[in-house]
Formats: C-alpha cells, sequence, structure tokens
C-alpha cells in the first residue's frame, strides 16, 4: 500500500523540500496549513499548480499547531503513516519578543500531539526536528547526542522542552517518536530574517545597484552550516529505522559568517570590505558558544554523510537570488 505522510509546517523551508522529498517517493502527502492575511504558499505553489499532482498525491487541509482539535482531526482524517513535524515559531530573536507564544508553538503544542498519538490507537511514526540550540552555551568543542542541553534562549529552551518530551513519550508509552538536531541549514527559501539570506539578498541588491552598503552584527561567529534539501533526506532515512532514536544532522564543519559574506561577494565580482558596515544593534545580546555537529552516530547507524559544501550552497542561493532579476 502506498505510504501515507502528514507534514505540520507544509509551507516552510523544511517542509516543503519533504514535501517534494516525499511525492517523489511515492507517497500520498498531506500538509497543514494556517490562515495567513498575505499568503504563506509561496514554496509550494508550483505543486499546487500541478493538476498531476494536487488533489491526486498531495492534499492541503486547514489547521492551527496551538489548535490542537485541528490537528486530532486531520489526524484522524487523513489516517497517516508518518507525521513531519516542521512546524514552530523557528527564529531566535522572535522568540525574545513574543516568548510565550514561541514556547507554546514550539515545546507545548509537541506535548499535545504526542498525547493525541498516545491515545489514537494507531502506530504513527512521529519525527521531530530540534536546534543545535538545545546546546547554547556547551563547553565542548564538537556536540554530540549526550551532550548536556544548556539553551540560552526562549526558542533554545522550547527545542529542548520538545526533545525530552520525544524522548519521554517514546520511554514511557511506546511511540515512535523520531528526530534529528539539525545544526543551521539554508536554502534559497530562507526568509531575509537569517543572515544568510540577508546576505545573498544584500549582495544581489548591490550588484544590481539598488543599494551601497550590507548591514551585519557579528561576523566573526562560527557556525555549521549545511544546505536544506539534504537535512530533510536524513529526516526521512531517520524515520525508516526500526527503532526511534535521535541524530545530530550537521557537516561537522564551521565557518565564519565573513567567509560566506566573501564568498558571496566574490560571487559576482565585488570586494566586500567596500559595501559591509557593522552595526552593533544587531548582535544578539544571547549569543550561544561555536556549534559544531558531531555526526559519528548518524554515519554508522544509517550512512548519513553531508552532501552539499558550503561553498556550492552559496552558489545554490547566489543562483537563485540573482535568477529573480533575469526574469
Amino acid at each position: 500500500m502506498k505510504k501515507k505522510a502528514l507534514i505540520l509546517g507544509v509551507t516552510g523551508q523544511d517542509g516543503s523540500y519533504m514535501l517534494e522529498f516525499l511525492i517523489k517517493k511515492g507517497y500520498e502527502v498531506h500538509g497543514l496549513i494556517r490562515k495567513s492575511s498575505t499568503g504563506n504558499t509561496k514554496n509550494i505553489e508550483h505543486l499546487i499548480n500541478n493538476k498531476k499532482i494536487f488533489n491526486k498525491r498531495f492534499f492541503l487541509h486547514k489547521g492551527d499547531l496551538l489548535d490542537i482539535g485541528s490537528i486530532s482531526t486531520v489526524i484522524e482524517k487523513t489516517k497517516p503513516n508518518e507525521i513531519y513535524n516542521f512546524a514552530d515559531q523557528d527564529h531566535v530573536a522572535w522568540s525574545f519578543k513574543i516568548p510565550s507564544y514561541s514556547f507554546r508553538t514550539t515545546a507545548l503544542a509537541v506535548i499535545e500531539i504526542l498525547e493525541t498519538l498516545k491515545t489514537n490507537g494507531r502506530k504513527i511514526k512521529y519525527f521531530q526536528p530540534v536546534s543545535s540550540n538545545i546546546f547554547g552555551l556547551t563547553e565542548t568543542k564538537t556536540q554530540d547526542e549526550n551532550t548536556m542541553l544548556n539553551p540560552n534562549s526562549i526558542y533554545g529552551l522550547a527545542k529542548a522542552t520538545a526533545f525530552q518530551a520525544c524522548k519521554m513519550y517514546s520511554r514511557i508509552y511506546n511511540l515512535f517518536t523520531c528526530g534529528a538536531i539539525f545544526y543551521n541549514h539554508e536554502s534559497p527559501r530562507r526568509t531575509s530574517e537569517y543572515v544568510s539570506q540577508k546576505i545573498v539578498e544584500g549582495v544581489c541588491k548591490i550588484y544590481y545597484g539598488e543599494k551601497k552598503y550590507l548591514y551585519l552584527g557579528d561576523i566573526k561567529a562560527k557556525i555549521d552550516w549545511g544546505y536544506a534539501r539534504d537535512y530533510v533526506e536524513s529526516a526521512w532515512q531517520i524515520m525508516q529505522l526500526k527503532k526511534p532514536d535521535f541524530f545530530i544532522i550537521a557537516t561537522g564543519q564551521t565557518h565564519d559568517v565573513k567567509y560566506f559574506v566573501k564568498k558571496c561577494f566574490s560571487y559576482v565580482g565585488l570586494d566586500y570590505k567596500k559595501h559591509v558596515k557593522i552595526d552593533k544593534k544587531l548582535i544578539r545580546p544571547s549569543k550561544t558558544n561555536v556549534l559544531k555537529g558531531n555526526i559519528k552516530k548518524a554515519r554508522n547507524v544509517f550512512r548519513y554523510k553531508p552532501k552539499t559544501k558550503l561553498n556550492d550552497l552559496i552558489k545554490i542561493m547566489m543562483d537563485s537570488e540573482l535568477n529573480k532579476y533575469n526574469g
């Protein structure tokens, strides 16, 4: 029988890539979409407009992560084999501005989903991504699945709660709750609120004469950067294992923001030194220590291997943004 998957957060970066991947795998895919006054389907519009796929192999359902009734209804209606939860309030800076909402969306909503699965009676596999921000102020040079949690933001705290909740429900109630501790993963589907896409968009605007300077905060910050399309494939691999578990998904390499900036400017033949200005107001009050993932466990269990190097990711993102100017 054809497998069914439900994706929460299907319109976001990770959810939309997960949707494309599962469609190629032959799944019947259901996605949850919440109300938006400005529209939020940009990342999946190409599939909505595909008559061979939409409402045949891919279906959208209205709901909201904070309305457990709608979540329960869509689970009962679609009867999925697998649920991928990519829906949350996923921005560190925003989590300080709206702490209660951020925690409810990212942590408490997960507990309510797990409660629903506990009482559902069907063996549904559940995937929960969490963030390397759960390690926050770690004192280790690299982090693995047993590194002590030490979040330094509301977002990191919420993800740490979701992480522990999934492990607890699996242990106590025998639920198949698995997941990944994702390190920074980027793509052209990032919004400009994230430094990677902010840099890419800024460089292209400077190249085309729309602005002169790019204002950034701490360009010395080191980041373990990967490609979102690769990371959702690892989510599927984790879901196919016989036993539920969590794995570090990262590249195992770090580059500072300055490196990313230089590569983007050099891609269009510009000198970053002439266009970058440091604005101290943009430096986060709650910085984390250097977060670098140890991927040994994932490599040993399901042969995980990072596919896309940072320079290739930068090319993907720059080409995508430059194409917008070329029609």
